[in-house]
């Protein structure tokens, strides 16, 4: 029996020792042949054998982020009465018979997506997608449909807030756009040209993208996940299937994505469908001041002393700002304390403003500092 024993562990000696010297000299050996867990058999009612792969997940998916979001991303159809002048809508003989009712070919209609963040029926979505829409119909992944009425718009922010009245609503977790990075994996969800929910990929291009004269308030997440016509209102996910932002506007000379889309941060759209969904409106802080972003081509040749920040170029007569002695041609420094480094810098300090309060505006003056206080006013709503 000790001699069985010797002999075996000789065996698994000299076994061990060539295993090593293939890992060494020769691995690749050791890689797992193409279709390794395959096994040959027939598939379904083919006549032939074949290469079955195992039923296992698929590597490197986001299936699991997508199912977690896409119940929650919804479609809406809105439609809107033209306000034409149809011969036929002055006949009185017509009116007899139609009476102000516009036949369907004189309606306008159009299409977008939202996203359900509320078991209580709220939707977020772009404000260009309901705007002055006569009807709103939402449909749900699941065919569910139901009318929908709007609580309230922020065209500054092309947010808007809907509801419907639907029970068990699927609702999506809302994730932390300040924590997003450049280069973090993303997933667009949405209705592009009326085909059906759809879902694209991409990773976060920029974060924090402004000037760009799309809406008055910006802080885009730029995305290189396809964006097209009608997915505008729709999700923009991370990679665990939480909301980072509202998808809202691409840059296309076609009308179709080249791979620049814009998403307004959840952070900014949490905080507008809470002021609308409270007091039907979103209040900002206003002074009353124009500026414009100072360049090195404009400091040198007003000798501003300063490369950055925000030129004060017009005071509104009796204003806030004109009544605290702010001037034209004062560069505004800092807003309570925070630096402004260009316009929508500033305006975004500005708007944070709780109307009715005294502020401290920090301005430059023939280089000399000077901090006065404001009583911030009420930003006028835009039409």
């Amino acid at each position: 029996m000790r001699r069985f024993w010797l002999l075996f562990a000789q065996a698994v000696t000299i076994g061990l020792g060539l295993y090593f010297v293939v890992v060494v000299m020769r691995p690749e050996l050791l890689a797992r042949a193409p279709g390794a867990g395959a096994r040959v058999g027939t598939v379904g009612n083919s006549a032939v054998a074949v290469l079955e792969a195992p039923p296992l997940p698929a590597s490197g998916s986001y299936r699991a982020a997508a199912g977690r979001a896409m119940p929650a991303v919804v479609n809406i159809l809105t439609s809107k009465a033209l306000s034409g002048e149809h011969p036929l809508l002055k006949d009185p003989f017509f009116r007899k018979f139609f009476g102000d009712r516009i036949p369907e070919d004189e309606q306008q209609s159009s299409l977008g997506s939202g996203v359900i963040v509320s078991p209580d029926g709220y939707i977020l979505t772009n404000n260009h997608v309901v705007d002055a829409a006569d009807e709103i119909e939402v449909v749900l992944p699941d065919g569910r449909r139901s009318a929908a009425r709007v609580v309230g718009t922020d065209p500054e922010t092309d947010l808007a807030v809907i509801r419907i009245d639907v029970k068990n609503l699927p609702v999506i977790a809302l994730g932390h756009a300040e924590q997003a990075r450049v280069g973090d994996v993303v997933l667009a969800i949405g209705n592009p040209f009326g085909v059906g929910q759809t879902v694209t990929m991409g990773i976060i291009s920029a974060v924090g993208r402004n000037n760009l004269h799309i809406n008055n308030f910006e802080d885009f997440i730029q995305t290189d996940a396809a964006i097209n016509f009608g997915n505008s209102g729709g999700a923009l996910v991370d990679a665990n299937g939480n909301l980072l932002g509202i998808n809202s506007a691409i840059y296309s000379q076609t009308g179709g994505s080249v791979g620049i889309g814009f998403a307004i941060p959840v952070s900014t759209a949490k905080s507008v469908m809470d002021a609308i969904i409270k007091t039907g409106q979103v209040v900002r802080g206003w002074v009353g001041i124009e500026s414009q972003d100072i360049t090195p081509e404009l400091a040198e040749s007003f000798e501003l002393g300063r490369k950055s920040g925000a030129i004060i170029a017009g005071v509104v007569r009796n204003g806030p700002a004109d009544r605290a002695g702010i001037r034209p041609g004062d560069i505004l420094l800092a807003v309570e304390g925070k630096p402004v480094s260009n316009t929508s810098e500033m305006l975004n300090l500005i708007a944070k403003l709780a109307p009715g309060h005294k502020a401290k505006m920090t301005v430059l003056r023939k280089n000399r500092e000077a901090t006065l206080e404001v009583n911030v006013g009420k930003r006028p709503r835009a039409e």
